[in-house]
């Protein structure tokens, strides 16, 4: 019955809390102090793809912001709360735009269906497509076009980051935080560094999107 499933889900957090308080006696009172993570990872809310279990990392190790299809939307005040919160309070060094293969979002995108109330969304989808229609459409295979809009989806929320006041003035200022673009493959379970200039694109960017107080 649907209610069992709910009530389990309690029995396993008493599983969960015994396993860390056998790993380390202290864990939970090192959890309750307050979070200093080194990175915020802005990834897509797919069920299959956790920040923490991927990197390998702990929790409170990285502050997360997850939407569909890792995007990072000028009109979405929720993802652009999370940056300037991650930048100004918690200093995070890097910002890493994760995507994934298979993503479900990308491939709605693809699609020329009306979806509702998803529209407005997977427009700025279709925008990274046109943006790269001619390289998107060279590509024979559904698959691997599929595969390349996540990664060029990636590098389009990369520089929508950097386009942020918040990371222009932080980075000139402290020299910190990096913007960093990945993919995650499911199928293999690997994390893919696009390897962005992130220093290049910065300067790229400043040129129109200037947003330091001093313009420098």
């Amino acid at each position: 019955m649907p209610d069992s499933y709910y009530k389990n889900i309690f029995e396993a957090n008493k599983r969960w809390i015994e396993k860390m308080k056998s790993e380390n006696a202290n864990f939970f009172e090192h959890l309750a102090q307050q979070q200093t993570p080194e990175y915020l990872y802005i990834g897509c809310s797919d069920s299959r793809v956790h920040a923490n279990e991927i990197m390998g990392l702990r929790p409170g190790d990285v502050f997360v912001h997850r939407n569909i299809a890792n995007m990072v939307v000028n009109a979405d005040l929720n993802c652009l709360s999370v940056i300037n919160y991650a930048v100004e309070h918690l200093k995070v060094k890097h910002i890493i735009v994760c995507g994934h293969y298979d993503c479900g979002g990308i491939k709605a995108a693809m699609q020329p269906r009306n979806l509702g109330i998803l529209n407005p969304w997977l427009r700025n989808i279709r925008d990274v497509y046109r943006l790269h229609e001619k390289e998107l459409d060279a590509i024979e295979n559904l698959e691997d076009r599929h595969n390349r809009l996540v990664e060029l989806n990636v590098y389009e929320q990369c520089l929508n980051v950097i386009k942020t006041a918040e990371v222009q003035k932080s980075y000139l200022e402290n020299g910190f935080p990096r913007v960093a673009g990945w993919i995650f493959d499911l199928h293999k379970g690997v994390l893919i560094d696009l390897d962005i200039d992130f220093k290049k694109e910065l300067d790229k960017i400043r040129k129109i999107y200037d947003l330091t107080i001093e313009g420098k």
